[in-house]
């Protein structure tokens, strides 16, 4: 059976300021533009999740809400600061969901499109602010066994 994973990068954010926590972090005006055009890049697609599982960080769900609105969410602190192996873990856990959306971070999402389509943890570099990886994973989320169906970089 297939099933699709989408990683949706948080967009640009604030600089910390002194003595802020970093995942208090709000989204830039910048940033703002960004999830709403990735809200669009997905509604063009039709690339509704079945489940939305988002990093509790600030921007992450700043960056949920501009590009989906109000949608059911799951705030999943394992993504915060989360490795690729941590991640796959998650996306494991989650086999049931025909399409499930991640929003989050790097290094981890990055690290997981290469993992998951090349097998190789340093193949891929550029899942940017506001970036989407869109991904077919045929069977288990095993190194290399998946396929990169889109990809969009503002």
């Amino acid at each position: 059976m297939t099933r699709e994973l989408i990683l949706l990068r948080h967009a640009h954010a604030e600089s910390a300021a002194p003595g802020e926590d970093d995942a208090q972090r709000p989204l830039s005006a910048r940033g703002i533009a960004e999830a709403e055009a990735a809200g669009r890049w997905l509604r063009e697609r039709r690339a509704s999740p079945a489940r939305v599982l988002c990093s509790p960080a600030r921007r992450t769900r700043q960056t949920l809400e501009r590009a989906l609105g109000d949608v059911d969410a799951i705030v999943e602190p394992r993504i915060y600061a989360a490795t690729a192996g941590e991640l796959i873990a998650l996306i494991d856990e989650h086999a049931d969901a025909a399409r499930l959306l991640l929003v989050g971070h790097n290094p981890g999402f990055e690290t997981v499109v290469a993992l998951l389509t090349t097998g190789q943890s340093g193949d891929f570099r550029g899942m940017p602010p506001a970036g989407i990886a869109w991904i077919e994973i045929e069977s288990d989320a095993e190194p290399g066994a998946s396929r990169l169906k889109a990809f969009r970089a503002p």
